[in-house]
């Protein structure tokens, strides 16, 4: 699968991006000549940064977004570069106000860069050789033309968009069964809980990015045939997310001697064919095309386990056929997902206006801006840092002794200083080493005497940085050195390549953008409470939706299921971001990954749970119905932190629980509901007492 997922759809947009830019190029060369063309290059490069793999409307509002930005930093740029001091102020605002479009969320990152790369252009194009009007109208010619390439291809490449969307989901799945698969036949000393962690929490992340990114696509399109069938299978792919995250259920239980590591390696296997198939049916997406179902039937899954190496009385054989039972319905929404690409009917769950709902909000609200203007905003601080940044550096480059592009130096730092530090470094270690590649491929396109092999070159590096800036950032600075170095060669070749200069301005520009990450920072600890507080929240409204009988209407308890899931991923990602911190300022990571396990672990068990009320609930009594509802209550008090009554977790905890019972599942299924349902409680028990230790500790530390 991984050969798929590597043609991904911002690969087919990065070469969309290059082959409009060159066509902008070629048209405003023939037309107006060379300085023309790398004049309207700038403009065009600029907007091409916010077109990024989306649907037309997104398009149409992000990219001329980053066009304007662009033209108002050209202009201001081109206004104080003749005044030294006032370049060094004008840079500095033209940063702040860059980052504060972060205050739009995730939707503002590509439009944010779009004003400082033009700042970067514009002081690459001497005074003399261009004039305030010209440089300004080449500028807008080129973004105009490109915001129009953008639109013509996004609505030309959506259906591909759609078809790779969905290969991505379905591959990121089988991935993740893989994943899990492989932990559970690693030896015992690899079998603990931080590497379970870091494999989920990565896999799950991935998945949910995928996820996210077809409900953008699938759901915005106009009704059809087709747009409910690609409908259902994202939906299924949520399902099956919910069942595969109950995969890890109850495996505790299995133990680690050579009966349990037999069944194990027995899921592991049953696992690793269902994600096999969701591989087949990633490739069928692709392409477009039907998939040919030539695995086994259902009830293999029924006789997995019946050479279980298991003594007479072993209480391990009631687990099972629940294990077979889960294995099952993961094929069974594999199958159904197979059916549905060779033109199965379609049962549509949800309607066209209800899905909207689950779509990522557009736009560019005021109300998003004026929210982050206090001291406690992680955006304003970084605002206020990278515009700190970026003025300094650009006054330590008019003191160095190669100050011929002191704009070198404030790219650098632009492109390394990141809103967190473990961002920053990441992006620092590549940069430079991305920066060395470059520099050696430019010594070696020094050597070319062709103006259009160079901007062919320029084309192709525009296309690579564009394709790779979310995967292999390393990538994307090897091209973005050759575009940067080219591009100051096309406007200005008497200039020369500086290849030194660029060398020295990266290795200054990523120390700067270290040391500028210690100014104002904002570490994690800081928004710990507010996270922990959302994610007892949401786990809590989804409680209330996962335990009611009749189930909660779809787009409810969908709604309040996504919420969950995204405020522990808020958590895990925090996490992650906090191993590069200082110690003294580090989260209390064993006591928020024990949070985020065990949440993940209640929302597995809310997941059993809502399955068993959907497809069992005419096999329930009173007794369930009661047991629901005390359940929920008792949910509600530990989720709490403001409920001091509410009983904390113990050692001793697991031997409260009830044995599993002695009928499979599909004999009498109530109860392993109940003690399912006791399963909840001892996890929320555990989660409020990591809540509590961890911000005790946060508390603490200051």
């Amino acid at each position: 699968m991984k050969p798929l997922r590597e043609l991904s759809s911002h690969v087919l947009n990065g070469l969309a991006a290059a082959l409009g830019i060159g066509l902008i190029q070629l048209l405003v060369g023939s037309l107006a000549g060379a300085q023309a063309a790398a004049l309207a290059l700038s403009g065009a490069v600029c907007a091409s940064l916010a077109d990024v793999p989306n649907t037309v409307s997104r398009t149409l509002s992000r990219v001329p977004m980053a066009a304007v930005l662009s033209l108002c930093a050209t202009l201001l740029a081109r206004l104080l570069q003749p005044v030294p001091w006032a370049m060094g102020i004008g840079i500095a605002l033209v940063g702040f106000g860059a980052m504060m479009t972060m205050a739009w969320g995730l939707r503002a990152g590509a439009v944010s860069f779009a004003p400082i790369l033009a700042l970067i252009f514009t002081m690459a194009v001497p005074l003399q050789t261009a004039s305030l009007p010209l440089l300004l109208a080449w500028h807008a010619a080129g973004a105009a033309a490109y915001i129009g390439w953008a639109l013509l291809c996004s609505r030309v490449l959506q259906r591909r968009y759609r078809a790779l969307a969905l290969a991505q989901v379905l591959g990121a799945a089988a991935a993740l069964l893989r994943a899990r698969a492989r932990l559970l036949t690693a030896p015992a000393d690899a079998f603990d809980d931080r590497r379970r962690m870091q494999a989920w929490i990565g896999g799950e992340a991935e998945l949910a990015e995928a996820l996210q990114r077809a409900r953008d696509f699938i759901y915005a399109q106009p009704d059809s045939a087709q747009a409910q069938r690609e409908t259902q299978i994202v939906l299924l792919a949520v399902e099956l997310r919910d069942v595969l995250l109950a995969s890890r259920l109850d495996l505790e239980l299995a133990g680690r001697d050579d009966a349990g590591r037999w069944i194990l390696e027995r899921v592991a296997g049953g696992l690793h064919g269902i994600a096999a198939a969701l591989d087949a049916a990633a490739a069928a997406a692709q392409r477009a095309t039907a998939v040919h179902d030539k695995r086994l039937p259902p009830p293999a899954f029924g006789a997995l386990f019946a050479q279980a190496p298991l003594a007479a009385g072993d209480p391990r054989a009631r687990l099972l056929p629940a294990l077979a039972d889960r294995l099952g319905r993961l094929d069974a929404d594999v199958r159904r997902i197979h059916a549905l690409q060779r033109g199965a009917p379609v049962q549509p769950l949800l309607n066209h206006s209800e899905l909207q709902h689950f779509v990522s909000p557009e736009g560019w609200p005021l109300a998003a801006l004026r929210a982050q203007w206090h001291g406690r905003s992680p955006v304003l601080r970084h605002a206020l840092r990278t515009g700190l940044a970026l003025g300094s550096a650009y006054c330590i480059a008019l003191l160095l002794p190669w100050a011929s592009h002191p704009q070198w130096l404030v790219l650098s730092v632009a492109v390394v200083l990141r809103g967190s530090l473990e961002q920053t470094l990441a992006r620092r270690n590549a940069r430079v080493l991305g920066t060395m590649f470059g520099c050696v491929l430019v010594l070696g396109l020094s050597f070319v005497d062709s103006a259009a092999l160079l901007s062919l070159v320029f084309v192709l590096a525009v296309g690579t940085a564009h394709a790779y800036v979310l995967r292999r950032y390393w990538l994307t600075a090897t091209a973005a050195t050759v575009m940067a170095l080219l591009q100051q060669h096309l406007v200005h070749p008497a200039g020369g390549f500086a290849v030194p200069e660029r060398v020295a301005d990266t290795l200054l520009g990523a120390l700067l953008a270290w040391g500028f990450s210690y100014v104002l920072p904002w570490w994690e600890r800081r928004s710990l409470p507010n996270a922990i507080e959302a994610a007892l929240r949401e786990l809590n409204d989804y409680v209330l939706h996962a335990l009611r009988m009749p189930p909660s209407p779809h787009v409810a308890q969908g709604l309040s299921r996504r919420r969950a899931y995204d405020t522990l991923a808020a958590l895990a990602a925090a996490m992650q971001r906090s191993t590069a911190e200082p110690r003294a300022v580090r989260l209390p990571l064993r006591d928020v990954a024990a949070l985020i396990d065990h949440g993940q672990r209640l929302m597995a068990h809310l997941s059993l749970v809502r399955i068993t009320l959907n497809f069992r609930h005419a096999e329930l009594d009173d007794t369930a119905a009661q047991a629901l509802a005390q359940t929920a209550a008792a949910l509600s008090e530990c989720l709490s932190l403001t409920n001091q009554s509410a009983p904390a977790a113990t050692a001793d905890a697991t031997g409260t629980l009830p044995e599993l019972p002695a009928q499979p599942p599909a004999q009498d299924i109530l109860p392993w509901l109940l003690r399912r349902l006791a399963l909840l409680l001892q996890d929320a028990r555990h989660i409020r007492a990591a809540a509590a230790a961890a911000l005790a500790a946060t508390r603490q530390g200051g």
